[in-house]
């Protein structure tokens, strides 16, 4: 089953218009803010019926089998439901001014330029609280043409209402896993709940995609890349979250373990949070994940990575 099908089929419009119901008192993220969307109440999304795009193009930033030659097809949407306190995209994930108001024709647009472009894939950037939309657009973009993956790049935040949408629709679910204790996540996040929403999402992203499947090129088509975002002081916390990857969802999962933590945002409200990590704390990790079996850690130029994080 993929998004043509469905389309064909006649049940994305089905999905495009359940899901548009739900905007009427939105419960599409686990923030469950029941705010009526679609006559332009917002929560804390800071969004209301139309999703608003803060810039897009060739990406060649993200992780190899999603760059190739032409670059990933990345669609920055503004606003947010999780709200990190450290977000690096701060400027747009809270800013309700933030990004260009869009329909669905006109993000079926950007999603069919981006093809002509030569990119890979197009890539859905913060899209958690921009379902319904993003599904508004894809029955005009098929009809256009549209013919890439669709790749779901988000912080792991996710509700299963969002997901059972998006069953069939998404072909590469790319998420984070931030946080692995309640306490850390409410500290940082405001939000307790996100350990076990992110659990919950990620068995439930692996049992509709599996492992991440690659081409003859090289080029990602389907499947699960999970990213994790490595934090100061936090490395016992990791192993967790790559024990609960190896040993719950599959060995063989493809895993960007990230050292690009920086203090920014409100981070510096945080004592903790006011360094970069260090060079012996990525080696950790590292180890730890090929101790937990972990073989598909992506490879990004590892020299230069602990040149910088040198201490």
């Amino acid at each position: 089953m993929d998004a043509k099908t469905l389309h064909t089929s006649g049940q994305l419009e089905r999905r495009v218009e359940s899901a548009r119901r739900l905007l009427g008192r939105c419960i599409l993220c686990p923030r469950r803010c029941r705010v009526n969307r679609l006559a332009g109440e917002t929560g804390l999304c800071a969004t209301g019926l139309r999703a608003r795009v803060a810039s897009y193009g060739p990406h060649f930033g993200e992780e190899q089998p999603l760059v190739g030659t032409h670059g990933s097809g990345t669609i920055f949407l503004a606003g947010c439901s999780l709200h990190c306190c450290f977000c690096q995209n701060d400027d747009i994930s809270r800013g309700s001014d933030a990004g260009q108001e869009v329909d669905a024709t006109d993000l079926a647009a950007i999603m069919l330029e981006l093809q002509a472009m030569g990119c890979h894939n197009i890539n859905l950037v913060t899209p958690s609280h921009v379902v319904a939309q993003i599904l508004a657009a894809l029955p005009p973009a098929i009809e256009g043409g549209l013919d890439l993956p669709l790749v779901y790049n988000c912080s792991g935040y996710e509700s299963t209402v969002a997901l059972t949408l998006l069953d069939g629709i998404i072909d590469i679910y790319m998420p984070d896993f931030k946080f692995w204790r309640p306490e850390t996540a409410a500290r940082y996040a405001n939000a307790p709940d996100y350990p076990e929403r992110a659990r919950e999402a990620l068995v439930r992203m692996h049992r509709q995609v599996g492992d991440l499947a690659l081409d003859s090129n090289g080029y990602a088509r389907s499947g699960l890349l999970i990213r994790h975002l490595l934090m100061p002081d936090m490395i016992a916390e990791t192993e967790q979250i790559l024990h609960f990857i190896a040993t719950r969802l599959s060995a063989h999962t493809y895993v960007n373990i990230m050292g690009q933590y920086h203090p920014c945002a409100s981070a510096n409200q945080f004592e903790e949070l006011r360094r970069t990590i260090t060079g012996a704390e990525y080696r950790q990790a590292l180890e730890a994940a090929r101790a937990m079996g972990l073989t598909r850690l992506d490879q990004p130029d590892l020299s230069r990575l602990l040149r910088r994080l040198q201490r």
